[in-house]
C-alpha cells in the first residue's frame, strides 16, 4: 500500500477561485471524504460563470494504486453565478458552534464575492454521495447549495444604485458573522451576514482595493492593500484614520511629470496585490507587487519596508498562502508554473538569549536590522502550466478506512492551473 501524494480534478472550465473546506461536514467528522472537498469558481468573460463543491470519488484513491484511471475528484454539486467569483471560502472552522439565526445545522456556509457578496448553503446527506459506479459523476445525490443572500450596497463614491465589483473578502474566524470586502471603488464594507446588513462603509485607498484580511483574533482590525500601493490597517473601534503599515516605494525610472496636472497629481506606484496574515504569528504579513516576482515580508511591529524578501520565482506571482498550523509554511505560486514553499520561522526568531523569545517562541526583527532576502525555499513543485491560484488544506488527521487501510495525517495544498486543480501532500 502507498500513500497518495497528489489527487487530481479536471473541471469542466478555467478555475481561478478555490478554497479549500476547513472542517468536516456535520455529523461526519470521521470520514476523510468530508475532509476532502474544495469549492472552485470559474472564470470565463461572459455571465455564465459556475461555482461548484468537488468531493472524493472513493476514500480508497487516498492509498490504493488501482484507481489510477478513475478521476480523485468528482463534482457533487454546482450553482450559477453570472460574474467570475473573484473570491470564495468556505466558513471558518468556528461557524459550526457559532449561534446562526437561521441556518441549518447539518447545513455550511461558501461565500463568493463578483458584483456582490454571496452566501451560499451547502448541505448533503452524506450516505447518498456514494456513487454506485466508480467513475460516474455523481449526480444530485442530496446535495444542496442554494443563494442564501446576495449583498450589494449603496457606494459611497458612486451615485448609482449598485454597488461596484468586489475584488476580495475576508471571513472573520473569531465571529464568523463578519466578513470585509474590498471594492475597485476605493471602499472597503464590513457586513454581518447573519443579518444581512452592512455595519460600516469606508474609504480606504485613495485607488482601487485589490485584498483585505483579518488581523486573527480580532473582531475590530483588518489590513487592506490597493492600486494606490499602500498596506493599510483600519480599527472599527477609531474609523477616523488609518495606518499605513507600507507604500511601495515609487518606480526608479520614472518619466519627469508631463505639463497635465493630473498625471503628476498622482505618481504611480506599484499596485500592492494580496495581503495574508501568518496564523501562526500575526505580526507577520506577505504581500506582492502586480507584475512582480518577489513576495514581500511585513511586521506590524516595524512598519515601513518588508523584514523579508522572497527572491526564487522567475515570473509574476499570483497567489500566496500561510499555513494555518504552526509550521509557519508560507506558500508562493506564479506564472513560472512553480509552487514555492518558504519556512519563515528560523527567520522571524530571534537569538535564544533574547528575553522577549520566551514567552512567545518568536520576536519581532529589530527595527534597525536589515531586510533579510531568501532565495532558498524550502520545498518546490513545477506545475504543468501557470499557477493562478492556490489554497491550503486544514491540519487532516490520520484515519481508518474501512479496508483497514490508514491516511497519513497531514496538509494539503490544492493548485489551479487552467482547468487542471492539483491537490498536493506537504
Amino acid at each position: 500500500m502507498t500513500q497518495t501524494t497528489s489527487l487530481q480534478y479536471e473541471a469542466p472550465w478555467p478555475v481561478y477561485a478555490l478554497d479549500w473546506c476547513k472542517s468536516a461536514a456535520p455529523g461526519q467528522s470521521i470520514r476523510p471524504r468530508s475532509a476532502f472537498r474544495l469549492g472552485i469558481a470559474s472564470l470565463t468573460e461572459d455571465y455564465r460563470n459556475r461555482i461548484a463543491i468537488v468531493g472524493l470519488q472513493d476514500e480508497r484513491v487516498l492509498v490504493e494504486d488501482d484507481y489510477t484511471e478513475y478521476p480523485d475528484f468528482v463534482t457533487l454539486v454546482e450553482a450559477q453565478h453570472g460574474y467570475p467569483a473573484t473570491r470564495l471560502q468556505w466558513q471558518p472552522s468556528t461557524a459550526n458552534s457559532f449561534a446562526w439565526s437561521q441556518k441549518a445545522s447539518s447545513a455550511e456556509l461558501l461565500a463568493t464575492t463578483g458584483d456582490a457578496l454571496r452566501v451560499w448553503e451547502y448541505s448533503s446527506d452524506g450516505a447518498a454521495a456514494v456513487s454506485a459506479y466508480v467513475g460516474r459523476q455523481v449526480s444530485g445525490g442530496g446535495h444542496k447549495l442554494t443563494l442564501k443572500t446576495a449583498l450589494s450596497g449603496q457606494s459611497k463614491v458612486q451615485n448609482n444604485n449598485t454597488g461596484a465589483p468586489l475584488t476580495s473578502f475576508s471571513w472573520n474566524e473569531k465571529s464568523p458573522s463578519l466578513i470585509v470586502t474590498s471594492s475597485i471603488d476605493t471602499t472597503c464594507t464590513v457586513w454581518n451576514i447573519d443579518t444581512s446588513t452592512a455595519i460600516t462603509q469606508l474609504i480606504a485607498h485613495d485607488r482601487e482595493v485589490y485584498d483585505v484580511a483579518w488581523l486573527p483574533g480580532s473582531t475590530d482590525i483588518f489590513v487592506s492593500v490597493g492600486a494606490d500601493g499602500s498596506l493599510r490597517a483600519f480599527d472599527l473601534r477609531s474609523l477616523e484614520h488609518s495606518t499605513i503599515l507600507y507604500e511601495t516605494p515609487a518606480p526608479k525610472n520614472m518619466p519627469p511629470p508631463t505639463s497635465s496636472p493630473s498625471s503628476s497629481a498622482r505618481p504611480p506606484t506599484s499596485p500592492l496585490l494580496r495581503i495574508a496574515f501568518n496564523p501562526a504569528d500575526s505580526n507577520y504579513m506577505s504581500t506582492f507587487h502586480m507584475d512582480g516576482t518577489e513576495v514581500q515580508i511585513l511586521d506590524m511591529r516595524s512598519p515601513g519596508q518588508p523584514v523579508m524578501e522572497l527572491k526564487a520565482h522567475k515570473a509574476q506571482v499570483n497567489a500566496l498562502g500561510w499555513s494555518s498550523t504552526d509550521s509557519q509554511l508560507l506558500a508562493t505560486a506564479g506564472d513560472d508554473c512553480q509552487l514555492l514553499l518558504w519556512e519563515l520561522a528560523p527567520h522571524t526568531q530571534a537569538p535564544a538569549a533574547s528575553p522577549r523569545n520566551a514567552s512567545t517562541g518568536l520576536s519581532s526583527p529589530r527595527p534597525d536590522v536589515k531586510k533579510r532576502v531568501l532565495q532558498d525555499p524550502w520545498a518546490a513543485y513545477t506545475g504543468a502550466a501557470e499557477i493562478a491560484n492556490l489554497a491550503w488544506s486544514p491540519h487532516i488527521a490520520s484515519m481508518t478506512m474501512n479496508t483497514g487501510h490508514t491516511t497519513a495525517a497531514g496538509e494539503w495544498i490544492a493548485i489551479a492551473m487552467g482547468k487542471s486543480i492539483k491537490a498536493l501532500k506537504v
